[in-house]
């Protein structure tokens, strides 16, 4: 334990929280790394000339994957927000000042119904905040290319992929697919792959637009990372005159983004996915004994080059529901939050990816030590309809 850096979160009322959830942005995203943090505390001392930084990013952007140039923005959600934006006004400046307002502009944006997902917020409200309207493609669970060619008219200024663990897997429209039906019509193809690995394939399969987050996988500053054509990224950058200034982003989230990327391409991905595979073969190994338990190896869903441990609960053998774990390993000292986006099923996540040395430790002695007081001292389970309105009323009440 003697690798984890200096904690302030006592010292600032903040519980010391241990992350199995992931690289979520309600948890700080990601650690940190080492270059971004050096990078970032040696340029906060002295000015800039933001332009002259973004086209340093540009060419950092361009360089780690392989577009015409880059941007950096405030967030990958903002990125998504001015990408629309740019779309719709290409590079003139009045349209720009026009914004939120999209008369006599092309202002419709196509996205299967599958990919309108809640990341945290809706993706739909996303776009919309650039003043374009959103246009469904297909169902929840199907959606075809004739679907999208028929939805394609005069007034559709872009159309958007998402890759997410959040999006339905199946009966969607492939990027390849979906890229040549939209530039067989003009249509520019923004892809939304905010956590994702892949800095060059989603380019290369015909995206103009691609949006990454620089403070998930990347290890930077929070910031969105913008690589594409140079003509759209260059009308994103003139949205700082309209909608653009409500998402402006420091010199520190610039500079940082570009120190992440450095490291990126230097970094020993063998040896941080064999950290990784050693915490969850600690869990496999200590939770197999405990009764109703399962545990198994799962890859990431979008095929990003990492995997978590899926743990089964049947609440009838273990005493506990998924969802009375998760709540109690959140209760627990330290608090252990886990990735519980599908405890209606049975089941929550442990995601290794942002742990410090040792923690995999604490993490399985807590859900040992409550799942065998759950089989002792079986309590009454919440409800998963009583779970959510609490977190309602939690979240409602705050900042109380």
């Amino acid at each position: 334990m003697s690798n984890i850096p200096f904690d302030p979160r006592p010292g600032l009322g903040l519980r010391p929280i241990i992350n199995v959830s992931g690289t979520m942005t309600e948890l700080g995203a990601s650690i940190v790394s080492p270059e971004v943090v050096a990078a970032v505390s040696d340029i906060l001392p002295h000015f800039v000339e933001i332009s002259h930084l973004q086209r340093l990013a540009s060419r950092q952007i361009a360089m780690s994957t392989g577009a015409q140039a880059g941007y950096i923005t405030a967030s990958s959600a903002s990125a998504l927000t001015l990408s629309v934006a740019a779309c719709m006004t290409g590079s003139s400046l009045s349209e720009i000042e026009q914004l939120p307002d999209t008369q006599g502009m092309r202002s419709k944006v196509l996205l299967q119904m599958g990919h309108a997902i809640h990341y945290g917020a809706s993706i739909e409200q996303t776009i919309r905040l650039s003043g374009a309207q959103v246009r469904l493609i297909g169902t929840a669970t199907l959606a075809s290319g004739y679907q999208l060619e028929a939805a394609i008219d005069d007034d559709t200024a872009a159309a958007v992929f998402v890759v997410s663990h959040h999006v339905v897997d199946h009966g969607q429209i492939g990027l390849p697919e979906f890229v040549e039906i939209c530039h067989a019509r003009n249509v520019a193809v923004i892809v939304d792959a905010a956590s994702e690995y892949d800095l060059h394939g989603f380019l290369s399969a015909g995206a103009d637009i691609v949006i990454y987050s620089a403070h998930k996988f990347l290890g930077g500053c929070t910031a969105g990372v913008v690589a594409g054509k140079l003509d759209l990224v260059r009308s994103m950058y003139l949205q700082n005159r309209g909608i653009g200034r409500g998402f402006k982003v420091g010199k520190e989230s610039i500079v940082g983004s570009i120190a992440a990327l450095r490291a990126w391409s230097t970094r020993d991905h063998i040896a941080v996915r064999a950290r990784e595979a050693a915490a969850m073969q600690v869990w496999m190994e200590l939770f197999a004994p405990l009764p109703g338990v399962q545990v198994a190896i799962e890859p990431d869903p979008t095929g990003n080059p990492l995997s978590r441990l899926r743990i089964q609960i049947d609440p009838a053998s273990a005493g506990i529901t998924a969802w009375d774990l998760a709540d109690r390993l959140e209760q627990h000292s330290p608090p252990i939050i886990v990735r519980d986006h599908d405890v209606e099923q049975g089941f929550l996540v442990l995601d290794p990816c942002n742990l410090h040395p040792g923690q995999e430790h604490i993490v399985a002695d807590a859900v040992i030590a409550i799942c065998r007081a759950a089989m002792r001292s079986p309590e009454s389970s919440r409800t998963l309809v009583e779970r959510r309105a609490a977190n309602a009323q939690s979240l409602l009440s705050w900042p109380d």
